[in-house]
């Protein structure tokens, strides 16, 4: 018979065995969804292709910073009856035609498991990735047409992280946070943010509040983490020419490296640092940028991001329940859409002074200037006067949606709402300033709040891309913000009126109409650009042998150097590979430390001559590194002019000493 000091024992002994070894799904939380994460290579042609982003006809890319990624997520009740896709890429913009790819690869796969109403497609809009994928001419004009191969690459690597999410659904939580990043970025239009009446409603004129999730398994196995904070990833300027994720894409690399994220790998954590109204948002807090200092200040913005997500992530506690719901909808911002009273959009324009650019994150055209009023300080003249009425204040430069056959920026934008329990994501097609943002999540809560919703996201640069949308007294000033607003003055009333209709059916269960459906142009885009015919190289070499060898020895801290004659990278995009290694010697192997996605390496590639091709590799040795052995692998792919066949090389440095 036990004695009651006996069962007092035998209690405490289980009350400790309890505190040690109960399932860890009641530490960590109890299973709300199913979760799935998957990373892919979106790189495309790292030489000889227009950049995205600044529209510089000159800025074309020559090499490797770091290679660019979709990032997936897939998030399905515990029943699979319901489910949601957000990705996160880092290319400039959304376009259509990638988005209208990838749903026709998903609907091959899976049926109707995923269509335009569940999967939310999102850009990073870094300036500093391979263009002319959209197939509108306004995008694609400074990159000389619609690029093939760089289209394809990043439908085929969205839609591959996609596939990596999917395979990857099993029980999940879902954690939520957020937190102000301290010095961000700063508001490069003020004197536009100072015309909105209601400014004085909030402490500053940048949102710098960063919404987290952090997803793991019930056991507290961590997935992944997404966060939205909105800042342009201009930090790099428009003098680069090597291919980067910019402040976002450093960001997610360094918070994956903390978690052992292998890039090659069918599972492993993921890690997207999501844009949101960054329309005025710059993070250039030293003036724009001088083609010296970009890396560094790029770095230090990324830092800020990382800090702030670091220390959101680990405090996460808040745990996200409730329901999954989408709604989703296209409207025709073209006058013959939809109208509200005198509150109408107008057939899509540009404005003048967008050819001043955004003198914060890079000048455009000299000559002129930001703020150019049609009848103020520009004559009362044009060439449009059927949209001028409309355009008002804007001295329009390009009619872009008169341009036939076909128009030269969409017309037809979806808009979508995506609910994951106590959160609304609100995806949108357009860079919404500050005040915009603002004004549609205020505007969603209202609606949802009464359902539960808690908090609401905006997903800027998502599932198509036109250019910004501003307030109508930021549009009426006719800064480089105003002036590429395409449709007019009262372009925020209809897309907020049209997204307030997505939140009501949500909240009342109703269905809406899905809206007419975006003309698909891929079949009739336009290109001169050109492939590679041929590689050579000079009499008595071979493709990959050095031209100047890396240094007998290097300190901590020091940058390795080696130059090698190479191959054209169009041959081969090298997609989920590299064109370059740094390898440690360990006892008898070689093992390999670095690879192109790392931000401490860079590929530079040069044409010398006709046809020869100069590679150089460099990489900033950490400071931390183990001293040891160490060479510079270069790996490319040349093409035989006789032939047309591609073959791989590769060049290997001298061997070198890190102390």
């Amino acid at each position: 018979m036990m004695t009651h000091r006996g069962l007092a024992r035998n209690l405490l002994l289980l009350v400790i065995w309890g505190l040690f070894y109960l399932p860890a799904t009641v530490v960590a939380g109890e299973a709300q969804f199913r979760i799935g994460a998957g990373i892919y290579d979106v790189t495309g042609p790292a030489a000889e292709l227009g950049m995205m982003g600044y529209s510089m006809p000159d800025q074309k890319t020559a090499g490797i910073h770091m290679r660019l990624y979709s990032r997936a997520y897939v998030i399905a009740s515990p029943d699979n009856s319901s489910r949601v896709v957000f990705v996160s890429a880092d290319i400039q913009g959304m376009m259509q035609s990638v988005t209208m790819g990838v749903l026709e690869k998903l609907a091959d796969r899976y049926g109707s498991l995923y269509t335009k109403e569940n999967v939310m497609l999102s850009a990073t809009h870094t300036h500093s990735g391979p263009g002319g994928y959209s197939g509108y001419t306004i995008y694609d004009l400074a990159v000389l047409g619609f690029d093939v191969q760089n289209y394809t690459a990043i439908v085929e690597g969205i839609f591959q992280s996609i596939v990596r999410a999917h395979n990857n659904l099993a029980p999940g939580v879902i954690k939520i946070n957020e937190g102000d990043v301290a010095n961000g970025g700063m508001q490069r239009s003020e004197t536009a943010y100072a015309q909105n009446p209601d400014k004085d409603n909030y402490a500053a004129d940048t949102d710098t509040l960063m919404t987290l999730l952090r997803l793991e398994r019930p056991d507290g196995t961590e997935i992944g983490m997404i966060n939205w904070f909105a800042v342009h990833p201009t930090s790099i300027g428009n003098t680069n020419r090597l291919i980067s994720g910019d402040n976002k894409g450093f960001a997610s690399y360094q918070f994956e490296a903390s978690r052992g994220t292998d890039y090659l790998a069918q599972e492993t954590f993921v890690a997207a640092f999501a844009q949101s109204n960054a329309g005025d948002v710059s993070p250039n807090l030293w003036g724009h940028p001088d083609g010296e200092n970009d890396y560094a200040r790029m770095e230090i913005i990324a830092n800020r991001q990382l800090s702030t997500a670091d220390d959101l992530y680990s405090t996460a506690a808040e745990q996200v329940t409730g329901p999954l719901d989408y709604r989703h909808t296209y409207i025709d911002f073209s006058e013959t859409g939809p109208v509200y009273t005198q509150d109408r959009a107008c057939v899509s324009a540009i404005g003048m002074s967008k050819l001043a650019g955004s003198s914060e994150d890079g000048a455009g055209i000299d000559g002129f200037t930001e703020g150019l009023v049609f009848g103020d300080n520009w004559p009362g003249i044009t060439l449009v006067p059927e949209d001028q009425a409309c355009h008002g204040e804007k001295v329009i430069l390009i009619p872009t949606g008169r341009m036939d056959p076909i128009p030269w920026t969409p017309q037809v934008l979806p808009v979508q709402i995506i609910r994951i329990g106590t959160l609304a994501l609100v995806g949108v097609p357009f860079e919404c300033t500050t005040m915009v943002g603002r004004h549609i999540r205020e505007a969603v809560h209202n609606v949802l709040s009464a359902s539960g919703v808690t908090r609401v996201v905006l997903a800027g640069y998502a599932n198509a891309y036109s250019s910004y949308i501003t307030t109508a007294p930021e549009y009426r000033v006719q800064h480089y913000e105003g002036a590429s607003t395409h449709f007019g003055e009262y372009s925020e009333t209809v897309l907020k009126e049209e997204i307030l209709t997505l939140a009501q059916a949500m909240v009342s269960g109703a269905q809406v109409s899905p809206g007419p459906e975006p003309e698909d142009i891929r079949d009739d885009t336009i290109t001169l650009i050109t492939g590679v015919v041929f590689d050579d190289k000079p009499l008595f070499k071979s493709f990959g042998d050095v031209v100047t060898n890396a240094d007998a020895s290097y300190i901590k801290g020091a940058t390795a150097k080696a130059v090698f004659w190479g191959a054209h990278p169009k041959n081969n995009l090298r997609t989920q590979g590299t064109f370059l290694e740094i390898q440690k010697y360990s006892g008898d192997t070689w093992t390999v430390i670095a690879r192109d996605n790392a931000p401490n390496t860079r590929y530079h590639w040069e044409r010398s001559g006709v046809a020869n091709s100069r590679v150089t590799i460099e990489w900033d040795i950490p400071g931390d590194a183990d001293p040891g052995t160490y060479r510079i692998v270069q790996y490319g792919d040349w093409k035989s002019g006789w032939t047309g066949r591609i073959e791989p090389y590769v060049g290997v440095s001298r061997e070198f000493t890190v102390y």
